[in-house]
């Protein structure tokens, strides 16, 4: 099983595909949805509104890029998945954030 699994890796094929931005690029992008992932448990109050819904919207249009092209390209389609997901939840974080706790603090300090 391994020799036949090192045999495809190495092909022919496998190493053009490897040499292509199909591969390249989706690989490189992968930096923006790990730096979001991480960011994750870090202070809400260091969140951009506008820049996270700019990168929502740049996920699905890519998502949707992604399966548009010839051939299609998956690893960027799970990029910009992963991103999606990310951002959604950075997203949600800031709103609860910017709208959810002013409300908190109302209501601590009437009481």
């Amino acid at each position: 099983m391994a020799n036949k699994f090192f045999s495809f890796l190495f092909s022919k094929q496998s190493l053009r595909y490897v040499c292509t931005t199909h591969f390249w690029g989706p690989v490189s992008n992968f930096g923006i949805p790990v730096a979001a992932l991480l960011d994750l448990k870090k202070d809400p109050e260091l969140i951009s509104g506008p820049m996270t819904g700019s990168l929502i919207v740049y996920s699905l249009v890519f998502m949707r890029y992604s399966m548009a092209v010839t051939p299609q390209n998956y690893l960027l389609f799970g990029c910009h998945f992963v991103n999606e997901l990310a951002q959604l939840a950075q997203g949600f974080r800031w709103s609860k954030h910017h709208f959810d706790a002013p409300k908190k603090i109302e209501e601590a300090a009437s009481s």
